[in-house]
């Protein structure tokens, strides 16, 4: 079962929702905060198992009709989702805490190369687990990440994500994650 749609990460979403918010992603102030690398954290739940490495923008812009505005949101969060029980390895989602606008793609740079995501609801991802595994190398490769996007109600959003320590996290998400980690844990 692959996790491409806004009800498969409503668990995840909740822990989002619960703390792992910009300060949190960044001080460890979430109770399943495992781990720290520069600007990734990683965070580790059970029932079911899951990991995920996360961060927050370091910048973000917001235009309307060209003009640059200033808008309430929501978390604004990039990640890498495991799900060993439901065979999810890698799932890359954005968050860019408002509702996308309906029919349109989200786009992320990562030095040079663009990848697009699609939306439902609040929540973006790449359409193909094959997608994701790109987007993770061009993201192990790169600097930073700039996530394109325009919300339900025409304000254009571009958040810059650092890629500082995306690496060893993800890596470190999939290592608790992974199916032999799992078993071990479970037995």
């Amino acid at each position: 079962m692959i996790f491409r749609g806004a009800g498969a990460l409503l668990g995840l979403a909740l822990t989002v929702a619960a703390g792992i918010g910009p300060a949190a992603a960044q001080d460890g102030s979430s109770d399943n905060r495992v781990d720290a690398m520069t600007d990734w954290s990683v965070f580790e739940g059970t029932d079911p198992r899951e990991c995920w490495a996360v961060t927050t923008y370091k910048e973000s812009v917001n235009t309307k009709d060209g003009r640059e505005v200033a808008v309430n949101r929501g978390e604004i969060l990039l990640m890498v989702f495991y799900r060993p029980g439901n065979e999810v390895q890698g799932q890359v989602a954005f968050t860019g805490g408002y509702p996308f606008a309906e029919g349109e793609a989200v786009t992320i740079d990562i030095g040079g190369s663009q990848f697009e995501l699609f939306t439902e609801g609040d929540w973006a991802w790449p359409a193909t687990p094959q997608d994701d595994g790109k987007i993770v190398t061009a993201m192990k490769r790169g600097a930073d990440a700039v996530v394109t996007a325009q919300s339900s109600r025409g304000t254009q959003t571009k958040d810059t994500f650092s890629l500082l320590g995306f690496t060893a996290a993800v890596e470190d998400a999939e290592r608790r994650c992974s199916t032999e980690e799992a078993d071990s844990s479970s037995g």
